[in-house]
């Protein structure tokens, strides 16, 4: 067996699935067999939920009682919101609360079944989420809205009055276009966890604590930051200044793709159709579409060898920003997003399970001789 060892396990195969695929040459990212662009703008997150646990989109009649076994496990143990409200009180970080949260899930569940604890994880995290945040601003908490889809119930549950349709619609596109990215780091820790036969929800709880890590989820916050700043001043000065002090531009650059990523595209497209209503703030959205040409002929200019196309965290930002999600939750609404994947990824693991067990290469000594404590300098 070959010891080569690929740093980040770069280019090695460790899984056969059908949930998603990408050519990062092409720019392609294909989600259950549906290009990226075809599914996020077009299909309900249940559905888009529905077609990676049974590999096809649902009827009517499955869709409605699909959401409706969603709803049913909207509703938090109150072990669970009472550790989630007291993480808010403390001022904990969104991500640990959320770890906390889904970690106590089960309390209540019974015996372990991978297809009822997956809705749980789906359907708990946004509530897990916004009770977090609620607390945190000192507001009480509020309840699933049953007549909402889970979208618009995630924004309902944040600030307590129904979303627009624009601003549903905006995030149930978000939540489309992120679900599932092939084996990414937070993918991979969920498949790995599970095929060790343990259950479900530690898989996920082991999904949150890789996305906590700001090289995988943790990038549309600083966006952001950038964008109100570059709003405010001179673009061009702004951006030049950081790459003088040989600091990142981020939302530009991506490990798969060498191209623009594809869900770049889809959510800025999801974006102008947002900020088109007369009610959005245009003028951050014209900002933001500067900011994004002037930074890709400054990184030509400055880093003419590095493919640091626009990423998925560049609009992530311009569009939670416009539907209303506050720049704490970016990473946690990624989870609630991404989850949905987590979870088909370890339904599919379980359905064919092997122990998943790379090997290490050994580079340290060899034959050193015992020495008894009373001689060691």
């Amino acid at each position: 067996m070959a010891d080569d060892v690929k740093a980040g396990l770069e280019g090695i195969v460790a899984a056969e699935t059908r949930l998603s695929t990408i050519d990062g040459e092409a720019g392609e990212l294909v989600i259950a067999g549906y290009p990226v662009e075809e599914l996020a703008g077009n299909a309900r997150y249940e559905e888009t939920l529905y077609l990676l646990y049974h590999d096809r989109l649902p009827t009517e009649g499955e869709l409605a009682e699909f959401e409706d076994d969603l709803r049913a496990h909207r509703e938090l143990d109150p072990a669970t919101r009472e550790v989630v409200e007291a993480a808010g009180e403390a001022g904990e970080s969104a991500m640990d609360a959320l770890r906390m949260g889904v970690a106590s899930s089960t309390l209540a569940r019974g015996e372990e079944e991978p297809e009822r604890d997956s809705l749980l994880a789906v359907a708990q995290l946004p509530t897990i989420v916004a009770t977090y945040w609620r607390a945190r601003q000192g507001e009480a908490s509020v309840k699933p809205h049953d007549d909402l889809r889970h979208a618009a119930n995630y924004l309902y549950m944040l600030r307590g009055e129904e979303p627009t349709g624009e601003e549903a619609r905006g995030l149930e596109t978000y939540l489309n276009a992120v679900v599932d990215h092939g084996l990414n780091a937070s993918t991979f820790t969920s498949r790995a966890i599970v095929s060790t036969e343990s259950d479900l929800i530690s898989a996920v709880t082991g999904g949150v604590g890789a996305l906590k890590g700001p090289l995988h989820g943790g990038a549309p916050g600083p966006v952001l930051e950038m964008l109100r700043e570059t709003a405010d001043g001179d673009t061009e000065s702004i951006l030049r200044e950081t790459l003088e002090d040989g600091d990142r531009l981020m939302g530009f650059g991506h490990r798969v793709y060498d191209v623009r990523d594809p869900r770049a595209a889809v959510l800025e497209e999801a974006a102008e159709r947002f900020y088109d209503d007369d009610a959005a703030d245009t003028e951050f959205y014209e900002s933001a579409r500067e900011t994004e040409e002037v930074a890709q002929e400054l990184l030509e200019e400055y880093q003419p060898d590095l493919d640091l196309a626009t990423n998925v965290e560049f609009y992530t930002a311009v569009l939670l920003h416009g539907v209303g999600v506050p720049r704490e939750l970016f990473s946690t609404t990624f989870a609630v997003a991404r989850v949905g994947g987590w979870t088909a990824h370890c339904r599919e693991q379980l359905s064919d399970n092997r122990l998943i067990r790379p090997r290490s290469k050994y580079v340290g000594d060899r034959g050193r001789a015992w020495t008894p404590i009373d001689e060691r300098e």
